[in-house]
């Protein structure tokens, strides 16, 4: 089914028709499918390698589950905690998946971060209040956080709303007018694995009609983001727009998300670094391979889907997995897509994972508001997330 690319608005009428027929779209533009900006080599300053799962990690999570309360060690050391996938590097990290980043405690009246960034924009929010969107340029720079505080206790996020095909953040170094503190270890953990309509491509477009732009771009209402909130747990997202199970948007088949998966820095193969483990998962992935014609079988999604199934549990061994397609495809392709992933969850329960489920976040009669290039919106955006919300509530009793 054709559908709005962000690099061409040529599908623009066939998307429209098919939009009438079966009230969906594909709405996962690629502004740069497999692109990356540059390549600066991988850096793992220190931090736990990626391929490792924390063990001490894995056995609290499984407490928590259990209603048991741990030991969680020694507290953390005063300084910031880094949000998703990062390598630590010297005083700062390096990452670039979109919505990673980081959170300060401090007792004082500012905090500044210095830092050579190429992701444009992000979110700041102080003592859980969203200030205006900080934009970045290019260089080793020093921004200003939060100003003017009362002079006590403050926490202070800050989140990339683009995606890591814009370059890797890099921080150097975090200061504060007052005294740094440190940032205790959450009790919950998501990761959601996904194209454009995870990384919030376009959320803040006016509608349907205009392009991707990192302006547009705010991944802090997608829907993962918008639900981790909501179930104060930690989020950390690897999306990517246009990626697909084996075909990316327009049938191009150049690295599609299962080979990007475990990638640190998103646009850097082999990067390696921190990867925590998760008490959740959230798989959606499926709209770019049914986007356009020449669609992938069974026999190509499935075993695929298994793959990718094999190397989160591998990264996360006691995370509840998650599989949807949400919101956009519709008609027989959504029922098709879904039929080879429901199969790849079947094969992964006839494996033993019994912790593998199907979940349905909403199909395109969920959406009620567009974003640029036919991608959900915020309205839309939240009410996957409320869905989702439901979901972590039925599968971990959250």
């Amino acid at each position: 089914m054709p559908l709005l690319s962000a690099r061409s608005l040529g599908p623009l009428g066939v998307l429209v028709a098919s939009l009438l027929v079966a009230t969906g779209c594909d709405g996962a533009g690629d502004p740069d499918a497999g692109g990356a900006p540059r390549d600066a080599g991988a850096i793992d300053g220190g931090g736990r390698d990626a391929a490792t799962p924390d063990a001490a990690a894995r056995d609290a999570s499984s407490e928590r589950d259990a209603g048991v309360e741990t030991d969680a060690g020694p507290p953390p050391a005063p300084g910031p905690r880094y949000v998703g996938r990062h390598a630590v590097s010297g005083d700062g990290a390096r990452f670039s998946w979109p919505g990673s980043g980081l959170v300060v405690r401090f007792r004082g009246t500012a905090v500044r971060v210095t830092m050579n960034d190429a992701a444009r924009f992000f979110t700041v929010v102080v003592d859980s209040e969203v200030q205006p969107t900080l934009a970045v340029s290019g260089g080793t720079r020093t921004y200003t956080l939060a100003s003017g505080l009362p002079d006590a206790e403050h926490t202070v996020e800050l989140y990339r709303r683009t995606e890591g095909f814009f370059g890797a953040t890099v921080v150097e170094s975090i200061e504060v007018d007052g005294e740094l503190g440190a940032v205790p270890a959450p009790a919950r953990a998501i990761e959601i694995i996904g194209d454009s309509i995870s990384a919030g491509y376009g959320v803040d477009g006016a509608d349907q009609h205009c392009s991707f732009s990192a302006e547009t771009e705010n991944h802090y209402l997608a829907y993962g983001a918008v639900a981790a909130r909501a179930v104060g747990a930690e989020l950390s997202t690897v999306a990517w727009s246009g990626k697909g199970i084996v075909h990316n948007y327009g049938d191009d088949r150049v690295e599609p998300m299962p080979t990007l998966y475990d990638r640190v820095i998103a646009a850097e193969a082999g990067s390696t670094g921190t990867i925590r483990p998760v008490d959740a998962v959230v798989i959606n992935l499926g709209t770019n391979d049914f986007s356009t014609d020449g669609d992938p079988t069974g026999d190509e999604v499935t075993p695929a889907y298994v793959g990718l199934l094999e190397a989160v549990r591998a990264r996360h061994p006691d995370a509840h997995v998650l599989c949807t397609i949400a919101p956009l495809l519709a008609g027989g392709d959504g029922t098709r897509a879904r039929s080879y992933i429901e199969a790849a969850i079947a094969a992964r329960h006839a494996a033993g994972d019994l912790r593998v489920s199907w979940v349905d976040l909403g199909a395109s009669s969920i959406v009620t508001d567009w974003g640029c290039d036919w991608h959900p919106g915020a309205r839309t955006q939240a009410a996957m997330a409320a869905r989702l919300v439901s979901a972590l509530e039925a599968e971990l009793g959250w």
